[in-house]
């Protein structure tokens, strides 16, 4: 990895990671492995989702493939960790977006794919029995901007009437009530969807535990500095990882690295690009006469500017965004690695937020307790890229989920491990046709540069 784009030593403490797990820190040898069937990079929600779908989708009675996780830092210390936790498919927003480029057939994969992910997650955390606070609920998409507010009822309707079928289940709140359904104050108009919110280091860490005590060797602490072509390749291990620890050879490479992709792969340059968020808990006191959220929230003042929001359990509110105090100074937070700073006028957007902007929350005392950054990866286009990566056979990326991955990654997860373990092709794997990381993507972007 370049020095411009690596994960820095000492990030910003998130929420989420202030009780850490046992594994936070572990290493499942004294060494490295000299080699392994499969090492992936990256121990967050792609990583830990790709290796928990290769033990899944192995044959029973079958020896599973040897499987090595690097991390740089802790498990899960990532975006995964600093994100809202919120699981909230697009089915009219970028969806609109995509069926202008691409056609509806084409948005409508992408919509239901997203939407698959909210109740199937579900269904996985109950089956694995994981403690992540995990609820399934709807969520509030309170609009702003008059103008947008319509141009998204229009791209609506554009989307149902060519067969999108997710966004069917789109409830649109008018003007006329949609404060008092909302509890927004000024708002214009709402969209109303299924949406969930989870701890989702608390999940991450659940599976990294089962797939570790089914034969994975981790190894945090241990950055990945270089995958190349062995100079003595072997038929079935011609790919070496160069970590700060030593080197390990492997038949199959996953760069689940998110916005520290093009470091290793530089042909991502300027594809995946690491982009700084904002996100904060804000704390309402005991006996606070504050009315209780129950929903999850985006607050939409205008195409490019909005906050999402979680309700918690012990009654906190994450909320994150503050992308109007930041965005007109674009080096502070485009193109940036670095998750040990917050933005000043990012830590002041936060106070008073709830007071704010919600109805009943006046006198509610509520007070932002932590702040914090992630560093996300932006795609070009908008889109991931999961796949193999093109014309390095054996080498699969899954990143570039562009702050969006937490109602995309685990089912994409899900179809990478069925190219890896079955050699089935991306077609064939129920994948959105747009997610294919392909010669193409790449290249139209470089071309475009010159």
């Amino acid at each position: 990895m370049t020095p411009t784009n690596y994960p820095v030593p000492n990030g910003t403490l998130p929420f989420w990671r202030t009780d850490p797990h046992l594994l936070d820190n572990h290493r499942s040898s004294e060494t490295l492995p000299q080699e392994s069937d499969i090492v992936i990079i990256g121990a967050g929600y792609a990583g830990s989702s790709v290796a928990y779908h290769i033990l899944s989708q192995t044959e029973p009675g079958s020896k599973p493939p040897s499987i090595t996780i690097l991390e740089a830092r802790q498990a899960c210390s990532g975006a995964t960790a600093r994100n809202g936790g919120h699981m909230k498919p697009d089915l009219y927003n970028f969806i609109s977006t995509l069926e202008n480029d691409y056609g509806v057939a084409a948005a409508a994969e992408v919509a239901a794919f997203e939407a698959r992910h909210v109740h199937e997650i579900k269904e996985v955390i109950e089956k694995e029995a994981i403690d992540c606070d995990y609820e399934v609920t709807k969520t509030v998409d309170a609009q702003f901007s008059e103008e947008h507010f319509d141009k998204l009822k229009t791209g609506i309707s554009h989307l149902i009437a060519g067969g999108c079928k997710p966004t069917e289940k789109v409830q649109i709140i008018e003007t006329e009530e949609a404060q008092s359904f909302s509890g927004v104050k000024g708002t214009v108009g709402c969209f109303v969807s299924d949406a969930g919110h989870i701890w989702a280091y608390k999940f991450v860490l659940h599976i990294l535990e089962k797939v570790v005590s089914l034969g994975v060797n981790m190894q945090t602490n241990t950055p990945a500095l270089k995958v190349s072509k062995s100079a003595t390749p072997s038929v079935s291990h011609p790919w070496e990882v160069e970590t700060t620890r030593g080197s390990i050879s492997a038949k199959v490479v996953v760069l689940a690295t998110n916005a520290y992709t093009s470091g290793i792969a530089p042909q991502y340059q300027d594809i995946i690009v690491p982009v700084r968020g904002t996100c904060s808990r804000i704390v309402v006191p005991p006996g606070s006469n504050a009315h209780r959220l129950t929903k999850t929230y985006i607050l939409r003042f205008n195409s490019s500017e909005y906050d999402y929001l979680i309700p918690r359990a012990d009654g906190s509110i994450i909320v994150g965004g503050a992308r109007s105090s930041f965005f007109s100074d674009k080096k502070s937070w485009y193109d940036v690695s670095d998750d040990s700073k917050v933005l000043e006028a990012a830590i002041r957007y936060f106070d008073g937020y709830m007071q704010r902007y919600f109805v009943g929350w006046e006198n509610s005392n509520a007070y932002t307790d932590r702040v914090w950054t992630g560093i996300m990866g932006n795609s070009s286009d908008g889109l991931p890229h999961v796949g193999e990566v093109p014309e390095q056979e054996g080498q699969y990326i899954i990143a570039g989920f562009t702050g969006h991955g937490m109602p995309q990654i685990f089912f994409a997860a899900e179809g990478l491990a069925k190219m890896i373990v079955g050699g089935t092709s991306f077609e064939e794997t129920g994948l959105p046709r747009l997610f294919k990381t392909t010669s193409s993507r790449i290249g139209l972007r470089q071309e475009a540069k010159a």
